[in-house]
């Protein structure tokens, strides 16, 4: 009975969201260990390569985003499946140490995906970073933001520069935190896994540019549909963490200005915050990109306000955390029939 019990606890509740969790706040992105969304680059690399070329481009991104969606997600889906079948079958025929390393071995992959699909501390790290090498130098500062940001940065004034990194914190705090989250909510690892490489597909060919606006278009639109609800749903949790309720009208009146359907909605919350403004004229890839300007107070930011933000991102992921372990595990508890033993 205790072995059941604790086998159900590994293969079927979220313990792996919240070590993968745990571990992602303590370690980040360590540097020199293999990391999977560094091996979807370079896959999305080899097809935009290869297909990025000649006649019917938005067919051929097409079909390569929805093949290497639907490629992880088969594959991770199958092994997380197969080795949940191997754990629970050891245990009915009492092969006891199978079963335990196949729960094991289960318990470490789950894991470790939750921990490299968030990027919480990596992310605010480099904000930090951003704001103390602009206090350097602009040079500096500039290098640093360049690491977090799609945008040229050759030009950035050190307000842009400060601009971009809170922005770009807004908004993966939706896409890094937030979403990853969602879909392993509702698919488990496996959809989750998939949700980052719709997020990696987006960061590398979603571009309107020249290059990337036929090749790109399918997998920004699945970016976008893939994070509708996540980034409302981010702005809701960042009204609660900063207790701010009237902040809804200045996101509704704010959020829909930007270009993209769901990034404007965070970076909108951040700015009624910080009573601030973000967006304006951007260079992609020697492109000039206009942004609407969220916000109306253009004023100087600090490090203050990096700071604050900071505190605003760490919140809202503790409220995200625990709101998937009760919602997920709810959910499993509900479907092994286990209410209809409790009074």
């Amino acid at each position: 009975m205790v072995e059941t019990v604790i086998l159900l606890i590994v293969c079927l509740l979220p313990l792996p969201l919240l070590v993968g969790w745990l571990f992602d706040r303590w370690l980040g992105d360590p540097a020199g260990l293999p990391h999977p969304i560094v091996g979807f680059g370079k896959l999305i690399a080899a097809g935009e390569r290869h297909w990025n070329r000649g006649t019917h481009r938005q067919l051929k991104g097409g079909l390569l985003a929805a093949g290497l969606i639907f490629g992880v997600w088969i594959e991770l889906y199958i092994l997380v499946w197969t080795l949940r079948f191997m754990a629970l079958a050891s245990l009915m025929t009492e092969h006891r140490l199978m079963m335990w390393l196949f729960a094991t071995a289960l318990l470490c992959i789950e894991t470790a995906a939750v921990f490299y699909s968030l990027a919480g501390k990596t992310l605010t790290d480099e904000v930090h970073e951003v704001f103390r090498a602009v206090d350097r130098s602009v040079e500096a500062g500039r290098r640093q933001v360049a690491r977090i940001v799609g945008r040229d940065t050759a030009n950035l004034t050190p307000q842009e520069i400060r601009t971009a990194a809170l922005e770009t914190l807004a908004e993966n705090l939706s896409d890094g935190i937030v979403a990853p989250i969602f879909w392993y909510v509702l698919l488990g690892v496996p959809g989750m896994m998939a949700y980052k490489m719709v997020n990696t597909l987006d960061s590398m060919i979603g571009y309107r540019t020249e290059r990337y606006r036929r090749f790109g278009c399918v997998a920004a639109r699945i970016d976008d549909v893939a994070n509708w609800i996540p980034a409302r749903l981010t702005v809701l949790l960042m009204i609660l963490v900063a207790r701010r309720p009237r902040l809804l009208r200045f996101v509704l009146r704010f959020g829909p200005r930007h270009a993209s359907p769901n990034s404007g909605w965070p970076e909108a919350a951040l700015a009624g915050i910080l009573n601030c403004r973000f967006g304006g004229t951007h260079d992609y890839f020697g492109e000039t990109v206009y942004k609407p300007y969220i916000g109306t107070n253009d004023r100087e930011l600090t490090t203050a306000d990096m700071q604050k933000a900071i505190a605003i991102n760490r919140r809202v992921e503790i409220a995200c955390v625990v709101l998937a372990i009760c919602l997920r595990t709810l959910c499993i508890l509900g479907q092994i029939g286990i209410f209809r033993i409790l009074p």
